[in-house]
């Protein structure tokens, strides 16, 4: 199937007694255990709904199972987690999502883990690596900086060193990378984002091998974040427009990156899609889509008074909804990092993250003039 077909059909429960076409809600944490192998119950991440959502996240993804969360930083906490503990050491990029950078720094010691943060090059990460090092942490495009990293290069180092590699396919999305067809062993998403699409869930996804999958799901059981069957409904039917959604956003966010680019009041664009962006050609090779992110800075505008004009556009924490929001990343993604550390790795506080809706582009790209003009 293809991936249109696939958000569509993969994972539905076709229930014998309506003959419906949707996967339908089943509430019950309580149920008959006699003569089952496993008995259902939320918790355990068995029950039907939950099971649908990762039959769909693995096919979109290219692997074995798949995995629901009630959040992306369950769903990567889990994961690192489930492969790494006391003594061990992890590699992360110092560009990673702030939520999961936080947990590292404040949590890790808790756990007996070290932790070693590196530049977004698979040479850096590579050259991290310690024979105490069990788990690598990458994300392309990071957040909100859209660097973009040799997926397949450090895929085959850590193959090649018995190491467990963990992505945050976030931005991407399945429509548009698929880092296990690279050798990556574990890929999570903030399904709050793109997956449910509509700005109104929080969940997470994990997609990996039936033996990887075994490992995070005993974990989760114990920690105990999974999503609840409501919930999961919205997931499944959102992530059935996830491909005609994506598609549109990443067409979009390629005409507003070079409308950005051309304007003198903007210093600085940050999307993969650019040929002056410092990662293009390496995303040409592993993204099918640049993505519906981008970022940009101001050049002698004051970026508070410009978000502020801004009609169309909204203000908003979260991104991969229908409509464009935008944030300050140094206020929101980033502000649990200190502003040294954000300093450290690019996020200044003058910098903007675009998240690029599925409006009309004139009607986004009309917005942004007059914001600026006002300015």
């Amino acid at each position: 199937m293809k991936k249109e077909t696939m958000a569509i059909h993969k994972g539905t429960y076709k229930d014998k007694l309506t003959g419906g076409v949707n996967t339908p809600i089943f509430t019950s944490s309580a149920s008959d255990y006699m003569d089952k192998d496993e008995t259902p119950y939320p918790r355990y991440f068995n029950t039907i709904n939950q099971d649908a959502l990762g039959k769909k996240i693995a096919a979109l993804e290219g692997a074995e199972a798949g995995l629901v969360f009630s959040s992306g930083m369950g769903a990567i906490s889990t994961s690192i987690l489930a492969f790494a503990g006391s003594g061990d050491n992890v590699v992360m990029l110092d560009a990673l999502y702030g939520g999961t950078h936080s947990f590292a720094t404040s949590w890790f010691g808790h756990f007996g883990i070290t932790c070693t943060f590196t530049q977004t090059y698979a040479d850096s990460i590579i050259n991290a690596v310690t024979d105490k090092t069990k788990v690598i942490v990458i994300e392309s495009p990071t957040n909100p900086l859209l660097a973009v990293v040799d997926i397949e290069k450090i895929a085959i180092f850590a193959k090649q060193n018995k190491i467990t590699t963990i992505i945050d396919n976030t931005f991407a999305t399945p429509v548009n990378q698929t880092p296990i067809e690279m050798g990556i062993d574990i890929v999570v998403h903030s399904g709050t984002k793109y997956l449910g699409g509509h700005s109104d869930m929080c969940c997470g996804m994990v997609a990996c091998s039936n033996k990887k999958l075994t490992k995070i799901l005993d974990l989760a059981r114990v920690l105990g974040p999974s999503l609840d069957s409501r919930t999961c409904y919205l997931l499944e039917r959102s992530m059935k427009t996830l491909v005609l959604r994506v598609e549109k956003q990443t067409q979009n966010a390629m005409e507003i990156a070079q409308f950005l680019e051309n304007l003198n009041s903007v210093s600085k664009v940050y999307y993969p899609g650019l040929k002056s962006f410092g990662g293009h050609e390496i995303a040409k090779i592993q993204m099918r889509g640049f993505g519906a992110m981008l970022s940009f800075e101001l050049k002698d505008k004051d970026s508070y008074k410009f978000v502020k004009n801004l009609n169309l556009v909204q203000t908003a924490v979260s991104l991969g909804g229908l409509e464009s929001t935008i944030c300050s990343p140094a206020l929101t993604s980033h502000e649990k990092m200190s502003k040294e550390e954000r300093e450290r790795i690019g996020v200044k506080n003058s910098l903007l993250r675009f998240s690029v809706g599925a409006e009309h582009v004139d009607d986004i790209m009309a917005d942004i003039a007059q914001g600026l003009e006002k300015c």
